[in-house]
């Protein structure tokens, strides 16, 4: 079961930026003009790859059938000066409550947690420059382009924690899914047995006509959650953006105070701050005879307190000190006893409390790669690893003989071909660069 909650709540997709647009070598064709000047264009920039927050999704589930997103590439340049066309951005609709990290280093990317929240993931490549870009008093006749850049690709994790104002939690069957259902629109599935619910469900209250609250049942944990028993990882993080904690008791359970202290271990073990929440707790199913005298029970044993008799402002709820008794407001779904007296009291809770903090993207590498490089033997000939190297070499324009020269001259400045000649170059030895296998000559 495990297994299917990742379904709706990891994914891990594949991003591709557009390719930026060739530059073009053109020079002006007019009459009466015999020699006219450069005039070939730009390349056009290619599409991002951009993540959108849509706060009508909930899940991860529609990455099941698609992985794989490319934005449009740049349109090559023209003659007469005129630049290629812009590629398309892709935009990629995510649920609010997405953790976005690169797969391959798991650096945080992003946090997106607002509607319409926007987080390019990759970049489009740039235009190349066309002819014109190159002429100067002294070369008023370049014949020399560029190729546009490859856009960027990432291989991306997304992570989904769900963003609910307050979060239902307690052991299996002690009926969130039932409150969720009364309290809001929700229609999650319901049953008489274990792990129901497979993922978490999210509905909105209505408080009155200007105000609503997000509400959502966590799947029930089990003694050993947080090692990833049953289904615990997956639902224990969920837990981490909802702000106040609704702990709902199972009134039939054979000891609920026992009960309790299980799933504040396992959110105690799982760590991330999930005992710092504030928790309002409840006992379920008073309509039932046996529930109702559990709870008398208890209370006559000055192990719980009713908490319609506590103070108004005694609303948050912690694991009970030694001989204090754990406060708790009996309720029923079924007959709506004290249901919206238990969400008003999470909700005054939940006002007191400051912001959400958003999660801070990780630094990001320097857009323009520092000039350095290293040269390793590989076969018979020579590997340059140069991150600015292996740019360029993708934007030079091979067909065009100043192009290669100054590619040659960008070897000689950055100190490549003096360090491959006193390692023993000859000419006809292959230089490898990124993907390109190029031969070397005598400068």
């Amino acid at each position: 079961m495990a297994e299917q909650s990742l379904m709706y709540d990891l994914a891990t997709i594949t991003v591709k930026a557009g390719r930026g647009g060739d530059g073009m070598m053109s020079f002006r064709r007019e009459a009466r003009v015999p020699r006219g000047g450069p005039d070939g264009g730009n390349g056009g920039r290619g599409g991002d790859v951009i993540l959108v927050v849509n706060p009508r999704l909930n899940t991860l589930a529609h990455f099941q059938h698609r992985r794989r997103f490319e934005a449009e590439s740049g349109r090559n340049g023209g003659s007469q000066n005129k630049t290629g066309r812009s590629g398309k951005p892709k935009y990629i609709e995510v649920p609010p409550g997405t953790l976005v990290r690169d797969a391959e280093t798991g650096r945080i990317l992003g946090d997106l947690v607002r509607p319409g929240q926007q987080l390019i993931v990759a970049r489009g490549g740039r235009g190349g420059r066309g002819n014109a870009m190159f002429a100067t008093p002294t070369n008023q006749s370049p014949q020399i382009a560029e190729n546009g850049e490859p856009g960027e690709r990432r291989t991306l994790r997304l992570e989904l924690k769900l963003i609910a104002d307050i979060g239902i939690v307690g052991l299996p069957n002690a009926g969130k899914s039932t409150l969720l259902s009364v309290l809001t629109a929700a229609k999650p599935k319901i049953a008489d047995y274990p792990f129901t619910t497979l993922r978490p469900n999210l509905g909105v209250a209505y408080l009155d006509e200007d105000r609503t609250v997000v509400l959502a049942d966590i799947p029930g944990l089990i003694e050993g959650a947080s090692q990833g028993v049953g289904l615990g990882h997956d639902f224990l993080r969920h837990i981490e953006r909802t702000r106040v904690l609704i702990h709902l008791l199972d009134g039939l359970s054979n000891d609920p105070l026992a009960d309790y202290e299980t799933v504040n271990r396992e959110m105690a073990a799982f760590g991330h701050g999930l005992t710092d929440k504030p928790q309002v707790v409840a006992m379920t199913k008073m309509d039932l005879p046996d529930a109702r005298a559990a709870f008398e029970l208890f209370v006559g044993e000055g192990r719980m307190a009713d908490a319609r008799r506590e103070p108004p402002d005694d609303l948050t709820v912690w694991l009970p000190a030694p001989g204090r008794p754990l406060s708790v407001l009996p309720i029923s779904a079924a007959t709506g006893e004290n249901v919206r007296e238990l969400l008003h009291r999470a909700v005054r809770v939940l006002d007191a409390l400051p912001p959400l903090p958003e999660i801070a993207p990780e630094p990001d590498a320097p857009a323009e790669p520092p000039m350095t490089f290293e040269i390793v033997r590989e076969g018979s000939g020579f590997r340059v690893i140069s991150p600015m190297l292996e740019r360029r070499v993708q934007t030079t324009r091979w067909d065009l003989d100043d192009a290669v020269l100054q590619f040659q001259r960008l070897l000689e400045r950055s100190g490549v071909g003096p360090e491959l000649e006193r390692l023993g170059i000859q000419p006809g030895d292959t230089v490898y660069i990124g993907d390109y296998e190029l031969e070397w000559r005598e400068g």
